[in-house]
């Protein structure tokens, strides 16, 4: 691993390569592999922590640089590699507490290691990612096997389908013959297609004799622990729990239970397959450093409590039109989920005044740009700057939007160019900048596009906006269907009739501004008492986004609207020719 100080450890008959990066004077991070890795899996993690942690890495015994024991059987049992755990440690930080962080089989050793007694006061803090606790798994099929209600039935069977592998590494000889032979070949082509794992470093030349020394894993413990859990299983240090949306080994009801075992439990979601400390180190190194600063500074849990903490704690997120209404209100949601926030807006002061109130509603960070998204060198600048300064952004909202009423007769050139710029190429500039530095860093992200209900209600007074607005819907469409191989979400949000200062600021082409002026105070009129707030948008944005929804009509007319145009567009036509109460 590149410019990691290596040394070695030896423990219970073998000896252990362990590698470190950074500091020994700051505190310490142990980083434990899975299965069938080695420490290499962890490269990209390491590289992100080490300038502000003490990082070390060992392969676990039978992998990469260290040795395997002799015999095999019996050779790898969770008391072993508990005794291998406090070797390493013991060498690399003997008088301080370690920060431990677990991947697969390196979770579930590092479980038995922050719960049995012998490890106490060696421990700080724990990150947990797709490994559960044996013992924990075991109650978690027993309470299911004694009080067999369908719907655990079907927890149940649908663990058991995705545990197939477990069965086949119990079986004598195959695994063995299947990794030295065409399976550790193509291993790594597998990972790039399915898993979307980018190559490198990892995984190793010394993948096929790792995956068959650690079959034992396994053998070793599975069934021994899964009979007989233990009853005693409490974590005695704070836990964070890292659960990839889709991973395909394991199902994240495996972690309904676990504040029982684990009472200082920080939950994080992330939409991701199995292997995330490859596919996305970005995030997984920047929670692991916030939950070790946070220990360290006596703070176990993240100060980040609002909804959809566990999923958005630490991005970073970009929203333009933030200055006020849906936008403000989008920023201010994000900064209460633990987002770290970029309020733009072509305000200086309105887009100074969100920042200002995203660090009061919870964000760790946050800072005002001021752009206008029509202007594409603008954007272009904003977006260098953005990655310079505060990195790829993770969520993008592009939101900032104009208002223009008027028959298409009424509506000039000009008109078209302002409602278009703003509407459209925002959009576009937006989305073609921030979406490929997403794309070029290869660890997903999302897009969301604030369209309008306009974009499939047709209106005899909104030719423009409408336009502009279904536009940005089908621009949508096709990007989500190109970046969905990325792993980048895209959504269209549609909002309906909603209380905001675009209504007032609205232009009317074809009238004077003595009789624009009547117009805007009476539209923001008839929007008050509609009066929808902008904050349920701004919740709509952020459950779309973790769910990874392509359309969502928000307001109950929004809904009704698009359920007319896909099954009675005839109707809505009709309703088009309706002269607007303006």
């Amino acid at each position: 691993m590149k410019g990691a100080r290596e040394r070695r450890v030896a423990t219970g008959g073998v000896e252990l390569c362990v590698a470190e990066l950074g500091d020994p004077a700051r505190p310490t991070v142990v980083l434990v592999h899975g299965y069938p890795d080695s420490k290499e899996v962890w490269s990209e993690v390491a590289g992100r922590l080490a300038d502000r942690f003490h990082v070390v890495l060992y392969d676990v015994r039978g992998h990469g640089g260290s040795t395997a024991p002799r015999p095999l059987r019996g050779g790898f049992t969770l008391e072993k590699l508990t005794d291998d755990f406090l070797a390493v440690i013991d060498a690399v930080s003997p008088g301080r507490p370690v920060h431990l962080v677990g991947h697969d089989w390196g979770s579930v050793q590092s479980w038995e290691f922050v719960t049995v007694g012998r490890t106490k006061g060696r421990i700080a803090s724990f990150t947990s990612m797709s490994g559960p606790s044996l013992d924990h798994f075991g109650h978690w099929i027993g309470r299911r096997i004694k009080r067999p209600t369908p719907r655990r039935v079907g927890q149940l069977l649908g663990q058991g389908a995705r545990s197939w592998y477990v069965y086949l590494l119990h079986t004598p000889v195959l695994p063995e013959l299947a990794w030295r032979g065409p399976l550790g070949r193509r291993w790594p082509e597998i990972l790039r297609r399915v898993e979307k794992v980018p190559g490198g470093d990892y995984p190793t030349a010394s993948l096929p004799t790792d995956a068959a020394h650690g079959a034992w894993l396994y053998r070793d413990n599975v069934r021994a622990r899964l009979r007989r859990p233990r009853p005693d299983a409490y974590a005695h240090v704070p836990v964070q729990l890292v659960t990839p949306e889709g991973d395909a080994f394991l199902s994240e009801r495996l972690y309904d239970d676990l504040e029982r075992w684990a009472p200082e439990l920080v939950r994080r979601t992330l939409p991701a397959g199995h292997w995330i400390p490859r596919t996305r180190p970005d995030q997984v190194a920047a929670w692991i450093s916030e939950f070790v600063t946070a220990t360290e500074g006596g703070r176990p849990v993240p100060a980040a409590t609002g909804k959809h903490a566990d999923r958005f704690g630490g991005q970073l997120v970009l929203v333009t039109g933030a200055g006020s209404g849906i936008g403000r209100a989008t920023a201010l949601a994000f900064a209460e989920a633990g987002a770290r926030v970029v309020a733009v807006d072509r305000d200086a002061e309105a887009a100074a005044r969100t920042a200002e109130l995203s660090r009061l509603h919870g964000a760790p960070s946050a800072w005002a740009e001021t752009v206008d998204v029509s202007d594409e060198q603008a954007m272009e600048k904003l977006a260098a700057k953005v990655a310079d300064a505060y990195g790829v952004v993770d969520v993008l909202v592009n939101n900032a939007g104009i208002g223009l009423a008027g028959s298409f007769l009424d509506t000039t050139p000009e008109d078209w160019r302002k409602v278009l710029d703003v509407n459209l190429w925002g959009v576009i500039h937006g989305c073609r900048l921030f979406g490929r530095q997403m794309a070029e860093r290869g660890q997903g992200g999302h897009i969301v596009n604030t369209a309008s209900a306009a974009a499939y209600q047709p209106s005899r007074a909104l030719p423009a906006y409408s336009t502009s607005k279904a536009a940005v819907l089908m621009l949508s469409e096709c990007l989500r269907a190109e970046l969905a191989g990325r792993g980048i979400g895209v959504t269209a949000v549609c909002p309906g009739f909603v209380n905001t200062a675009i209504t007032s600021t609205a232009r009317f082409a074809g009238v004077g501004a003595e009789e624009e002026r009547r117009r805007q105070k009476r539209a923001a009129r008839l929007y008050g008492l509609r009066n929808y707030p902008p904050e349920k948008v701004a919740d709509a944005i952020l459950r779309a986004v973790a769910r990874n929804e392509a359309v969502v009509p928000v307001t109950p007319e929004a809904r009704v609207l698009r359920a007319m145009s896909r099954f009675a567009p005839g109707a809505l036509r009709r309703l088009a020719r309706a002269e607007p109460p303006l």
